[in-house]
């Protein structure tokens, strides 16, 4: 999710977290009250900031998730994605995406539109 997404989409982020941890996740990081917050990437000489909405490790491997939901800013989710996908490349991680009913076509688009359409949806 983009900032301006996060407090209207809470209760999705929280049922997010709740299905990771049945699902075997560990350490979980995220922008939720009782958990850490994950760590933020900056971009140099500017003010954008990129932070991922869950991370978690299973089985000694770290996870990135990003909660896909319909956004008024495309574009920046696009770009957030892209990011992701890259870094957890880069770091040997993975990268997924989270969404629930009323926003999988959404995400798929959205995929497509960026060439990520490998990434398998977890779907709550």
């Amino acid at each position: 999710m983009i900032h301006a997404d996060k407090e209207k989409y809470k209760d999705i982020l929280e049922d997010s977290v709740t299905y990771l941890e049945q699902h075997g996740f560990e350490n979980i990081k995220a922008d939720s009250e009782g958990y850490e917050s994950p760590k933020s990437y900056s971009k140099k000489g500017s003010d954008i900031s990129i932070t991922p909405d869950i991370v978690a490790t299973k089985e000694g491997a770290k996870h990135y998730f990003d909660i896909s939901l319909k956004s008024e800013e495309p574009k920046l989710l696009k770009s957030k994605w892209l990011f992701l996908n890259t870094l957890s490349a880069l770091k040997s991680s993975h990268f997924r995406l989270i969404t629930t009913r009323g926003h999988y076509k959404f995400t798929e688009e959205m995929l497509d539109d960026i060439n990520l359409n490998n990434k398998k949806l977890i779907k709550i």
